[in-house]
């Protein structure tokens, strides 16, 4: 059964986002410290059920009416709303979202050892771009592998196509993937079916060992079983 609707608190929250959204002009600081109070409204308006009051359809058709390029960044704000505990949301506003998103992907992933004041120490100090190769390094070790910023020209019309390519696939994989991460899924998966008939096989076999690794225990030896059957 769907939460019983309180009216009175649903309109008042519904008007929050919007005025918070309307500061999109604002400089920066101003803005994130509005978006991190964003991020607890909109995770109110789900639990809540409050999109009801625009007599829409679902918490996603909400989404797509306020953030009609891309869901991404509502999301990602939920997402610290979830994972950081109160004392480290209140100094976000110093931080800002971006280093705050960074933040809760260290506190889903960490749990209880998260050490809330080292974190928050180095996300004051650091720039931006520092700070999230030092998260990247804490998640998965030091890089292993050279790397290298691969830029290209888009279009604007394809800005929201690719954006939300790469939104869904962080929603299958995790938000905590990086995007170039989630863009080599996608790839990956174009290719398995590009080489399917009269392709690379080599292409072929990497792009099926990528998502070999995202298939739980069981369904692994399922795989394995399957495949040395029709081998033997």
């Amino acid at each position: 059964m769907p939460p019983k609707l309180n009216r009175k608190r649903a309109q008042f929250v519904l008007s929050k986002i919007d005025e918070i959204l309307a500061w999109e002009q604002r400089k920066e600081i101003e803005r994130d410290t509005h978006f991190v109070e964003l991020g607890r409204y909109l995770c109110e308006v789900r639990a809540g059920q409050y999109w009801r009051l625009e007599t829409l359809k679902s918490f996603d058709e909400f989404l797509e009416r306020r953030f009609p390029e891309s869901r991404r960044k509502a999301y990602y704000l939920m997402s610290i709303h979830e994972q950081l505990p109160p004392q480290v949301r209140r100094e976000l506003k110093k931080v800002g979202w971006t280093k705050g998103l960074e933040l809760a992907k260290l506190a889903r992933s960490e749990g209880y050892a998260f050490n809330c004041a080292i974190w928050l120490h180095k996300a004051r100090e650091m720039p931006t771009q520092e700070f999230k190769r030092e998260v990247e390094r804490a998640l998965n070790g030091p890089e292993t592998e050279p790397w290298e910023i691969v830029y290209f020209k888009l279009y604007k019309s394809q800005i929201p196509i690719i954006d939300r390519a790469i939104e869904t696939a962080a929603l299958m994989l995790g938000t905590d993937r990086s995007r170039g991460y989630c863009l080599e899924m996608i790839c990956a998966d174009f290719l398995a079916g590009a080489n399917l008939d009269n392709g690379n096989p080599d292409l072929l076999l990497n792009s099926i060992s990528h998502f070999f690794k995202f298939l739980p225990g069981e369904q692994r030896q399922t795989f394995v079983q399957q495949i040395s059957e029709e081998v033997s």
